[in-house]
């Protein structure tokens, strides 16, 4: 926890506060309460107290938020600290399942395809299936070599070493690893060395300021909200409308009590969810993939004939 807390302190809040603060327009008072970096002093004040606990420490920051020295994004934030203190990076990984990757194979015009028609920064490169991972294609990389209509150009020699981390590291030390060896994707394995997903430095970040919304986020794709696997299964991300479920499979479920499938399925747990448990709602069993925040993040969806239910 105490990297993670320096890493916000000190790498990614204090410099947007310090430059906001070299705002001429900005009213300088000689009473440094009123600087907009000043919570910053504040709070590593209070930590240098040495809290008893991480109960007592969590005390002091709501505490500092009510007496309205640090605002309410800020004190999300910190609280945000907390809870990837307690997550593994099993907790947070895209399932092997949601991984987008690219072929050794493929030559450099199909990648590039591959790349636009995706929309993401980096890529595990595999041979053969997703238990064989070649390295990471980062899209900058690959850039080059399409403007200068490299045709002999393989994949291979472009790939940079992919970083491989166990389900069970815990999250706030992998974000220090992130930060300290300057790389943004690591490839998760199980205890039996396979491949079961990946993570990179912005689902962590996300965990702690929020959303990260980039160029290719598109708020209207209701596409890959469901994504079906098979003829009965499906992938169905937390955060979609009850509206959107009941358009696709033909349902008339409320959005009375809950906006969000997600919330529907945690309702009918009726507690905190755990990855891996497994709900029947009429004869559709949700279970959970993956958990953010206490909260389900991506659902797997099999239908059953009713009168197996």
């Amino acid at each position: 926890m105490a990297e993670a807390l320096y890493f916000i302190l000190h790498g990614a809040v204090q410099p947007k506060y310090i430059y906001m603060s070299s705002d001429d327009s900005y009213p300088h008072s000689k009473n440094n309460h009123h600087r907009p970096e000043n919570w910053i002093n504040r709070i590593g004040h209070i930590i240098k107290g040495d809290p008893a606990d991480k109960e007592d420490l969590a005390e002091i920051i709501t505490d500092a938020g009510e007496r309205e020295i640090i605002d309410e994004d800020t004190e999300d934030m910190l609280k945000g600290v907390f809870e990837i203190s307690e997550l593994r990076v099993r907790d947070i990984m895209i399932p092997r399942s949601q991984m987008v990757t690219i072929s050794a194979e493929y030559s450099i015009d199909r990648a590039a395809s591959e790349i636009i028609k995706s929309g993401h920064s980096r890529y595990p490169v595999i041979h053969e299936d997703k238990d064989h991972i070649e390295g990471i294609l980062l899209a900058k990389d690959l850039l080059k070599f399409v403007v200068n209509q490299d045709k002999n150009a393989k994949l291979t020699d472009i790939i940079r070493p992919a970083v491989v981390v166990p389900e069970s590291k815990h999250v706030d030390r992998l974000l220090k690893e992130f930060q300290q060896c300057r790389y943004h994707m690591a490839i998760v394995v199980d205890e039996y060395g396979g491949v079961s997903g990946l993570v990179t430095i912005e689902d962590i970040l996300e965990l702690i300021v929020g959303e990260i919304e980039d160029e290719y986020d598109n708020d209207d794709d209701e596409q890959d909200e469901i994504v079906q696997v098979n003829d009965n299964t499906y992938h169905i991300a937390s955060l979609t409308s009850i509206e959107n479920f009941n358009r696709k499979f033909n349902t008339s479920y409320t959005d009375d009590e809950y906006d969000t499938i997600g919330g529907m399925v945690m309702h009918a747990i009726g507690h905190l969810p755990v990855k891996g448990e497994t709900v029947h709602i009429d004869n559709f069993e949700f279970k959970i993939l993956s958990t953010v925040r206490h909260s389900t993040s991506l659902l797997q969806l099999t239908i059953h004939p009713e009168e197996e239910i």
